[in-house]
């Protein structure tokens, strides 16, 4: 059973929310702000956290910035403001998707369908046989779905950021189309966020690169996509 969180400060969406998902076989747990969340996360096995991006104290961004440091779990973010930069902040931040209020309810199911869609076969499907990856000075944790430092340290990645980089170290050395990329990393079902390939690579240029403006780990292919220049190793 897929355990869902919700954190929003309005009980009446709580409830709302609980019951619907409820109602389609989930189960879920619920918290009203930050500290609710972590104690959940704590005690729980959450495969999807739904957060609200406007709440008191503590906001929904500083949360998934908070959360991404700690945890790989898929984010949905939720919001009543609709804009780009609001978008484009939470994505950046680590959220796999984003929602705006009011929202059809059956949307989000399927928003969070798509979002476990995207991770869980491919996590079965390499805990098995794959559980790590090594390149360079970095440790890619296939099962747990982490990017270390061979100090140990943990680089956030969001969902989307993991799946990428995924399909670039298991092919490298070898020039990837744009919509190579993508089919590779989100599947044949990807949506308008996906388009955006070249944000997603500037995104992991920044966490992998020594210096992202000259970049030379993921490299740049004139007229053909991108390359993945360091030699990968099983671990």
């Amino acid at each position: 059973m897929t355990h869902l969180l919700i954190v929003d400060d309005d009980e009446e969406i709580l409830s709302l929310l609980t019951r619907f998902f409820e109602t389609y076989g989930h189960e879920v747990s619920v918290a009203s702000g930050g500290r609710e969340m972590f104690a959940v996360l704590e005690t729980a096995s959450i495969n999807l956290v739904i957060l609200d991006l406007m709440m008191p104290g503590e906001n929904g961004l500083e949360l998934c910035a908070e959360l991404r440091q700690k945890s790989q779990v898929p984010i949905i973010m939720l919001t009543a403001v609709d804009t780009p930069t609001d978008r484009v902040v939470g994505l950046e931040l680590g959220a796999d998707d984003y929602i705006t209020k009011p929202f059809d309810q059956r949307e989000l199911l399927a928003r969070v369908k798509a979002v476990l869609r995207r991770i869980e076969p491919m996590r079965q499907l390499t805990t098995q046989t794959r559980p790590l990856l090594l390149f360079g000075s970095w440790r890619l944790d296939i099962a747990r779905r982490e990017l270390r430092t061979a100090k140990n340290i943990l680089i956030p990645l969001s969902g989307r950021e993991f799946d990428l980089l995924l399909a670039f170290a298991e092919r490298p050395h070898e020039v990837m189309s744009r919509d190579q990329l993508l089919d590779l990393a989100h599947g044949e079902r990807h949506d308008a966020f996906d388009r955006s390939i070249d944000t997603q690579v500037s995104r992991l240029r920044r966490k992998l690169e020594p210096n992202a403006k000259d970049p030379a780990i993921i490299k740049t292919v004139r007229s053909g996509g991108y390359i993945f220049t360091l030699d990968v190793r099983p671990g």
